[in-house]
């Protein structure tokens, strides 16, 4: 039984600086501390004062990883700030390339961070060339699967990190469709490669299982990362414009982000794939669930290792998803929608691979930006994911040191979180007399 401390001081095959630190005395937890170590990065202060149709572009360098996700999230914000609809063709093209992010970031998420803990090896550079070792394929697929997702995104918005093409109101550059026929044939090829992946996730008997409630955003009529409305499991719906007014915010002292709890309970709750699945696995596309039913049978699932899963179907569905508008979309010559207006308030939701993402814009009549806000996915699970770590260690403290700090890794490993992502502009309210 320990009495002592137990300390993390950096968490591996994660993005960006975390830490753990934790507090036994008389065979019980007597303090827990998950924090986020990378320092404030004040985007969200500086963009005030800027033309509001510059800022997507400088707000997707919040995350290298996972940039499309906040650049859709502020063209969204800003356009809506400025009374711009879309055309139809551009929603399908920014639908196509959330698909190949998703299928990118959730193949370098799950092969090169999660599968070293199921193959029971420290990292992928331990997978040998010989075709018998139990990674050597999936290791390959997961090259396939990743490249084919840079890919679609290059060609569709310019590029996978920082892409340049989508503007407030449209694109910039429209895509050749001549390139669509071999990307629909490369997509063809590796579902069977991404069902494999989904076969390895599901066979690993890995678990952790705590009550959570779940938040994501559900389509109109499918599975939808971009537009839709807020849902939780306790039967909460409410549009985006409201996703700020559910929260309520926590000040962690000795963590670099903000935690979320929901207003309405007062409690800790989980984003991410995990929620999607769990809440909107009935929206997923029909090939998809034809070909994988057996591995849909887990949810809805109250076991965190099962986010990796999820992630592993969100491929899947993800490639089936691009299949169908690679096949279907006709590219019109069109420019960029022109603003209505110059003032207003917009609020853009997206799905971002590890879950809600939440901007704000706030502009005058000029067009100039004189607030905006930031929610990331990461600093929503904060809490939750400390108080997983809280229910694992008092069950397990039995256990040897090494085998608690590897198990409590890949219990934060399960959420893909994003620590970078997670650490933006606090706002602070002065209550000066």
């Amino acid at each position: 039984m320990h009495s002592g401390d137990i300390t993390i001081d950096q968490i591996t095959k994660i993005e960006g600086p975390a830490g753990l630190k934790v507090t036994v005395r008389d065979g019980q937890v007597s303090d827990l501390k998950f924090f986020i170590q990378d320092y404030r990065r004040f985007y969200t202060k500086a963009v005030q004062g800027k033309p509001a149709a510059a800022a997507p572009q400088f707000l997707s360098r919040i995350c290298g990883t996972c940039s499309v996700s906040h650049l859709f999230a502020s063209l969204e914000a800003v356009e809506k700030a400025m009374g711009i609809t879309l055309s139809e063709q551009s929603r399908v093209l920014r639908r196509l390339a959330y698909d190949a992010l998703m299928i990118r970031d959730h193949a370098l998420h799950l092969y090169f961070f999660v599968m070293p803990d199921v193959l029971g090896i420290d990292s992928i550079l331990d997978i040998t060339e010989n075709p018998e070792d139990p990674g050597h394929q999936l290791l390959h697929d997961s090259f396939d699967i990743k490249r084919l997702g840079s890919d679609i995104s290059n060609a569709i918005i310019g590029a996978a990190i920082h892409a340049p093409l989508p503007t407030v109101g449209g694109f910039l550059k429209l895509p050749d469709p001549k390139q669509f026929p071999a990307f629909i044939e490369r997509l063809e090829a590796i579902r069977s490669q991404v069902i494999r992946g989904i076969q390895l996730f599901y066979e690993w008997k890995q678990e952790f299982k705590r009550n959570s409630d779940y938040m994501c955003l559900r389509g109109v009529d499918r599975f939808d990362f971009i537009n839709g409305h807020i849902i939780t499991s306790d039967g909460l719906c409410v549009p985006e414009t409201n996703f700020h007014e559910m929260l309520e915010n926590v000040v962690i002292p000795y963590s670099h982000a903000e935690g979320y709890k929901l207003s309405s309970v007062h409690d800790d709750y989980l984003v991410g794939s995990l929620a999607r699945i769990n809440l909107n696995r009935d929206q997923l596309h029909p090939r998809t669930v034809k070909d994988i039913s057996q591995y849909l049978k887990f949810f809805p699932s109250d076991n965190i290792y099962d986010n990796n899963l999820a992630q592993a179907i969100e491929i899947l569905h993800c490639v089936d998803d691009a299949i169908d508008i690679l096949k279907s979309i006709r590219i019109v010559n069109e420019k960029p929608v022109v603003a209505t207006r110059k003032a207003g308030v917009g609020v853009g939701v997206v799905e971002a691979p590890r879950g809600i993402l939440y901007h704000m814009a706030k502009t005058d009549e000029n067009g100039i930006l004189i607030d905006y806000d930031v929610i990331v996915p990461t600093a929503q699970n904060q809490i939750n994911i400390e108080n997983d770590l809280k229910k694992f260690f008092n069950e397990n403290l039995y256990k040897e040191e090494k085998e608690l700090k590897l198990a409590a890794e890949q219990i934060i490993r399960a959420y893909d979180p994003c620590m970078s992502c997670a650490t933006n502009f606090l706002k602070i309210e002065w209550d000066k007399k």
